[in-house]
């Protein structure tokens, strides 16, 4: 299969039952037709699994530290570990 961008060869690879071209010479990706969907309801599903709110505040005694812990820093998305390897 050729890159309809570059002519350059495309791979195709499986994720997860997702099939993603990219192409080896412009590295675009693509998808075929329901895939963006199937990634988005899947990213949906990681984040709500790996993304617990926050706790309750605790008593307003003592500064409001919440324990040192930072919630919504440093968020990686699904995707990213998707196209990581």
């Amino acid at each position: 299969m050729q890159c309809p961008k570059c002519r350059g060869n495309m791979r195709t690879f499986d994720r997860n039952g997702v099939h993603i071209e990219q192409c080896d010479n412009c590295r675009g990706i693509f998808l075929d037709y329901g895939e963006l969907e199937t990634l988005s309801r899947m990213e949906n599903q990681w984040n709500q699994q790996h993304y617990a709110p926050p706790p309750a505040p605790g008593p307003a005694w003592g500064g409001g530290h919440h324990g040192g812990h930072h919630y919504g820093h440093h968020r990686r998305s699904w995707v990213n570990a998707l196209f990581s390897s």
